[in-house]
This record gives C-alpha cells, structure tokens and sequence, in this order.
C-alpha cells in the first residue's frame, strides 16, 4: 500500500514522500518515525540558527570594543598633539633675565644705574618702560649698547662724561659705543642689552647702602631686581 508522507520543512517548503508499505501499521509506525526525525531535524535547524544569532551577537560586541579602542586611541592622540602644541608655544614665550645690577652715587650730585638685560625665550621682546625705585626713567636718560656677545665681566661705574649718545663703554678686553634711547627699547631673541641710566630720580648720597629696585616693563610682564647703592670710588 501507499503510505503518504507530508511534512511541511524549513521556509514553508512542503515535502510529501510517499512509500510502499505492506500494512497499515507498518505504515503509521513508518509515519512517527518519519516524523520524529523530521522534528529533530528541525530542532537541529533552530539551534544553529541560534548559535549563529549569537555568533552574530558576540562579533558584534568585539567590533564595538574595537571602535571604543580605536576611539580611545584617536583622543588620546589628540591630546597629545595638544600637549605638544602647548608646550611649543609656551617655550617661544617671553623670558628677560637681569643681570648685574648696580646703582652707585659719587658722593655729591650724581648717580647711575646700570645692568645687563638678556632675551632668553623664543621671541622678540619691547621694552616699553624702566623704573628705578619706583620712578620711571626718562628715555633721554638712558644709555644702551645691544649685543651678542657673553658678558662675563661684571658692569663698571662709567663716567658722566661717558654717558652721552656714542660715548664708550669698557668692559673687560672688549669696548662699546653707547645709543641714546629716545623711545621703546626692542630686543632680539637671544640678544643681550647693556642699560645705563644716568642720575635716576631719587637716589641721593644718604641712599648708599639701601636696597633699590630697578623693574623692566613689557607689554606681558614686569622684571624686577634689587641691589644695594654703592659708592662710585
């Protein structure tokens, strides 16, 4: 006899399958078994449909750590070059250093004020105003001579007569011409500044042996340094 076997598969598909059994017994008992297998056959199909979700599931939980690290990565990078950057510009930034500060006074009715000033940043610098004591300097008062050589003599008491546009300055083996100021002052990068001052206000003979302060002024900052009056001899 036909035993006709009709099973509905994967995606809706229809299967019938027909076989030639002796009885009907045989035929239902063909039909369980059929069907059983069937079913298992089934089942098998979800549970790798299953694993495959998931295999789907976990790779998608490793790309969105990789982005995460990636990401990570690039901010870091980012602030990195920011740091960089920072630092670049902070080392082109202003830096004078004053040296070799004196004030001295002859006794009677004359004074000076003299100091090596040197550009140690990354840029040029205008020196827009010098006070000593308080008070600020006339530019026709000061003297200056710009260099790059090393100073390491210390600065002498330079004569009044010295002190004049195109006077000379004697320092160790070597000889300059002094410029009289008229306005602003602008040093290099690297450059060294001879300033002398002649007769700054307020320093008198009773000064000698007091501390003073001689501040340099630029447009970002204010340099400030102290030294005791001396006697010109």
């Amino acid at each position: 006899m036909n035993c006709l076997n009709k099973f509905k598969l994967f995606h809706g598909v229809n299967v019938d399958i027909v076989l030639l059994y002796a009885s009907t017994v045989m035929c239902s008992s063909v039909l369980r078994t059929n069907y059983h297998i069937l079913t298992r056959a089934i089942l098998l199909h979800g549970e790798k449909k299953m694993k495959l979700l998931k295999s789907k599931k976990a790779l998608s939980t490793v790309v969105t750590t990789l982005i995460i690290l990636v990401v990570s990565v690039l901010l870091a990078t980012v602030v990195t070059f920011y740091a960089i950057n920072v630092t670049t510009t902070r080392v082109q930034e202003e830096s004078l250093q004053v040296f070799k500060l004196h004030t001295w006074h002859n006794g009677t009715t004359f004074a000076e004020t003299a100091f090596l000033i040197i550009n140690t940043g990354g840029r040029d610098v205008v020196l827009d105003k010098i006070t000593v004591r308080g008070q600020e300097a006339i530019w026709s008062t000061i003297y200056y001579v710009k260099t790059q050589d090393t100073i390491n003599n210390d600065l002498p008491y330079a004569p009044p007569a010295n002190l004049t546009d195109g006077g000379m300055l004697n320092i160790g083996t070597s000889t300059y011409t002094f410029d009289q100021a008229s306005d602003d002052l602008i040093l290099k990068s690297g450059w060294s500044m001879i300033v002398y001052i002649s007769n700054p206000d307020h320093i008198s003979v009773s000064d000698i042996g007091v501390t003073v302060g001689v501040t340099v002024f630029t447009a970002n900052a204010q340099y400030y340094k102290e030294a005791n009056v001396e006697a010109s001899e």
